[in-house]
């Protein structure tokens, strides 16, 4: 029998749609736009006047695959930070500003990559889009117009009589032309709802007026699982079309789960290379071995391989056979053993007592063989 290799694909994998075509922006040393790939953010959740702490999460964050991170900035405390934070974070730092626009100068002269304005909560901002363009023009500061359901601007607010797509869109508009009449563009827009269907509705009307780089969010979107649910479905809606250029899943958790949601959705779509994908079944009357256990001990085993690798847990004779012949590891269960498949062959049958450390033997060999496209030694460590 020879072997086929049905595994992670070698090209390039189809994506649903092309990128929509947006200008091209900086956010310290990571692109925005079109050109770049699509950014996974996050923020902080420790005071930001707290250094030691601020700086422990972003690294926490990094290491997760965060591209760039947001940090509040309510106060002084906070705004005389900035500069250490900027300075020591690996990922590119945006300074979070409401209500004081005298912290939008403050994290620009900080060196922040970037800030993120929100119109409706800040006193008097247009009067004082010149001079925030002028700063952020001569340091090369990007920045962010955050339009949010809940802080609309009233006179939005009495127009449509609540915060409907066509509001928080003119929102936007309005704010992008104030910064563009003084000639500045290195900026990119949200307009966030935490209702998945008029964010999404608001981020396609939005992207038909102009080609500004879009930052997609669901704010609000809840605890882990309603909100990784409601920023799948909004996000998925939208990176199908090619809408979006950065995400950052908003969930009432630990930043960390918001970057690891962020990254499989994008895996999920092609959107960034796949790592670690475990195939496995929901189980059924078929089942011949304990499916759910076996899922999630090969997935704790292999927690933190970094090497794009598709392991098959499979349950039963009638598609198991097929779905791990067809991963580059995989395993079909049944009668209290465990059939091995390592690209498409059977390599030896195991009692079901030893199939996950078989599979993480497997899965570490094969990982140790892998030639990384950058040519860089791959990290096969797990915990």
């Amino acid at each position: 029998m020879t072997a086929i290799g049905l595994g992670m694909p070698t090209a390039p994998p189809p994506v649903l749609a092309p990128r929509r075509k947006t200008r091209q922006i900086q956010v310290g040393k990571v692109g925005v736009g079109s050109d770049h790939p699509i950014s996974v953010q996050s923020m902080t959740t420790t005071l930001t006047s707290d250094v030691n702490s601020t700086l422990q999460q972003i690294a926490e964050l990094t290491a997760a695959g965060c591209d760039i991170v947001r940090v509040a900035c309510p106060s002084a405390d906070d705004a005389e930070a900035l500069p250490e934070i900027a300075r020591h974070s690996q990922i590119p730092v945006i300074a979070d500003i409401h209500f004081q626009p005298k912290y939008v100068f403050a994290a620009i002269d900080a060196g922040c990559a970037a800030v993120r304005v929100n119109p409706g909560n800040i006193k008097r901002f247009d009067d004082q889009v010149k001079e925030i363009a002028r700063a952020a023009k001569d340091r090369g500061t990007s920045i962010r117009i955050g339009v949010n359901a809940g802080s609309l601007d009233k006179r939005l607010l009495e127009k449509y009589g609540k915060a409907t797509p066509e509001a928080l869109v003119e929102s936007a508009v309005w704010e992008a032309g104030l910064f563009e009449e003084h000639d500045f563009h290195d900026f990119k827009i949200s307009v966030k709802h935490n209702d998945p269907v008029v964010m999404v509705r608001a981020y396609e009307l939005l992207a038909e007026q102009g080609d500004w780089p879009l930052h997609l969010g669901v704010t609000e979107a809840g605890p882990a699982f309603q909100g990784t649910i409601k920023s799948a479905t909004a996000f998925g809606a939208l990176l199908s079309r090619g809408i979006g250029d950065t995400i950052r899943v908003s969930l009432s958790a630990p930043p960390v789960e918001e970057v690891k949601v962020g990254l499989q959705i994008l895996q999920s779509l092609n959107l960034r290379e796949r790592k670690l994908e475990i195939v496995s079944c929901p189980s059924c009357g078929r089942a011949q071995v304990d499916v759910y256990t076996l899922a999630e001990q090969v997935t704790a085993g292999l927690d933190g391989l970094e090497v794009p690798l598709r392991v098959a847990v499979m349950g039963c004779v009638v598609n198991g056979p097929g779905e791990a012949r067809e991963a580059d590891l995989g395993v079909a269960s049944g009668n209290g053993k465990g059939q091995i498949f390592v690209k498409g062959e059977v390599i030896k049958t195991v009692p079901e007592s030893k199939i996950v450390e078989t599979l993480i033997e497997e899965a570490m060999r094969i990982a140790e063989s892998m030639e990384p496209a950058d040519g860089a030694t791959p990290s096969v460590t797990v915990s």
